[in-house]
């Protein structure tokens, strides 16, 4: 059975920005929150590449496109907070918690629950921006609907 190629990039943003964080956290460079934000480049990496072979297999319908590059960011964001809840009550659960929302903007004491679902919403919302970006860059690539 072959996979979709959405979840296989999907799999693969995950696996770059997993990768990525655990190489700041051997580097003590978890800490430094801008650092973070390289993350989205990993995002762009997968949903292009998503992109790139919809085009090599003549698929270039606007909405099909749209919809390919929504399900892989998208799948990245549901593995990588999975992946986040499971790494967190590894670390300690609330406790590690509390230490990673002094680097990010988060108010009060947040629950590993509450952690993971702010960043499941701010995943979305990537999602969304990077989909919109990329189809805007790749727009002259498809036929009109």
């Amino acid at each position: 059975m072959k996979l979709p190629k959405e979840i296989i990039n999907g799999f693969l943003i995950f696996v770059g920005i997993a990768l990525f964080f655990l190489l700041m956290e051997l580097l003590g460079l978890s800490k430094l929150f801008y650092l973070r934000l390289l993350n989205v480049l990993f995002i762009f990496y997968g949903v292009n590449r998503s992109l790139q072979m919809n085009l090599a297999e003549g698929k270039n319908g606007f909405v099909t496109n749209a919809i390919s590059s929504m399900l892989t960011s998208f799948t990245a964001v549901v593995i990588s907070i999975i992946a986040l809840l499971i790494y967190s009550y590894a670390r300690g659960g609330n406790h590690y918690v509390k230490s990673l929302s002094t680097a990010f903007m988060f108010g009060g004491e947040p629950s590993v629950t509450s952690y993971c679902l702010s960043l499941f919403f701010e995943g979305t919302a990537s999602c969304i921006i990077v989909t919109l970006l990329l189809m805007l860059y790749w727009n002259n690539k498809y036929a009109a609907d």
